[in-house]
């Protein structure tokens, strides 16, 4: 059995074991077929395999006992000040709102019951979630905290053919499958995997299709360099774009403008795993029970918005974001001392630039809602850094 990329005991669940065993299976069945499977498909296959993959297959992801801690776990406070950016851009457009990738349901209970207090319901509450797990869960947790709003979520299959009103995506973008792509004496090398003797999966590099080895020369691979390039992202931008009237996109996200992405400096890239709250850089270690990420390049999601017809409404640091949308102000000032530290420690954890504050962004696509200046965006805006 593997050893873990970090010093952690191995699980010792069975039915875990046996998860990653057969979804190690799947890969090397396409593999045998097709004889060589691309980094970007392989990451597919590891986190939404149907029954399979990390958000397809596995019962705990979020929070404590799960692998990593989003925003809406910390506080919901975060849900709440989201959703008076939320208000204000539904106010302007449709009051429709869709929520890709709803997590555990907790950002949607949140937002849901800040609007039911703003007097802001949306009409209808779509949810978008590919992952028949998550979408239980989701569907017990609104179910069991607000039983009388629940009526009012609906979840989708597919992006809808029309759409009017506000997507929101907490933490979407960066789970989606990236190429893997180095710059070596040979030239722009892409990364596949392919099974060895022994039967085990392994990193395999072959010269990258001329348009993905000029992409990776355009953003600045330099020798020796290796990086990630998101298509699926910037295709599922423009696919929002194609169906999308009068409306758009608020999504947060970890990640940097495209000059920080790709620093001389930052030469390893950013794909990372998430396993119990320990980060590794072994893709290939028990797949199916790690989490796999990249950073955003929030510049190419710009581009992408851009050039299929949507405007740029605003960029800036989670941290500006919320604190523009009143975070503080949402502070209950009699509330216990206990229930206060609490809550202070979590505005820290949402807005310090030590923690989460800096490193993860909010970006606002528009259509239709021409010289909107969304309230999120009207402190610290970073849209020149693009």
């Amino acid at each position: 059995m593997a050893q873990p990329p970090f010093s952690f005991p191995l699980p010792t669940d069975p039915a875990a074991l046996d998860h990653s065993d057969r979804l190690q299976a799947l890969v090397r069945d396409e593999i045998a077929r097709t004889g060589w499977m691309p980094f970007s498909r392989y990451m597919e296959c590891a986190l939404y395999a149907p029954g399979l993959g990390y958000y397809s297959g596995r019962p705990e992801k979020f929070g404590a006992g799960g692998d990593f801690v989003t925003a809406p776990e910390i506080s919901p406070l975060f849900g709440r000040a989201l959703a008076h950016q939320l208000a204000e851009l539904m106010a302007l457009s449709a009051p429709r709102l869709i929520e890709a990738g709803a997590g555990s349901g907790r950002l949607a209970v949140d937002l849901l019951g800040e609007f039911e207090r703003l007097d802001a319901l949306p009409e209808r509450y779509d949810i978008l979630e590919l992952s028949a797990d998550l979408r239980a869960r989701q569907q017990a947790c609104i179910a069991s905290e607000l039983p009388h709003l629940a009526g009012r979520v609906h979840w989708l299959d597919s992006l809808p053919e029309q759409f009017e009103g506000i997507v929101i995506g907490n933490e979407v973008l960066d789970a989606m499958p990236v190429e893997l792509l180095r710059h070596s004496a040979a030239g722009i090398e892409q990364a596949g995997i392919v099974v060895e003797r022994e039967g085990t999966l392994a990193l395999d590099w072959r010269p990258a299709p001329d348009a993905l080895a000029e992409q990776a020369r355009s953003v600045g691979f330099h020798p020796g360099y290796e990086s990630e390039i998101n298509l699926v992202a910037r295709a599922w931008i423009a696919e929002w774009a194609r169906r999308i009237g009068r409306g758009g996109l608020l999504l947060i996200d970890y990640g940097f403008p495209q000059a920080e992405y790709y620093h001389r400096d930052r030469r390893s890239g950013t794909l990372m795993c998430h396993y119990r709250h320990h980060a590794h850089t072994d893709p290939l270690w028990l797949p199916g029970l790690n989490d796999l990420t990249a950073h955003v390049d929030f510049t190419a999601i710009a581009e992408a918005g851009f050039e299929s017809g949507l405007s740029l409404a605003g960029y800036t640091s989670q941290a500006h974001f919320l604190l523009n949308c009143g975070l503080l102000d949402l502070l209950d000032r009699d509330a216990d001392p206990l229930a206060r530290a609490r809550d202070n420690t979590a505005i820290d954890r949402l807005t310090s630039p030590a923690e989460m504050g800096e490193l993860f962004k909010a970006i606002c696509l528009l259509r239709g809602m021409a010289d909107v200046r969304p309230l999120g965006f009207t402190r610290g805006d970073r849209s020149h850094t693009l």
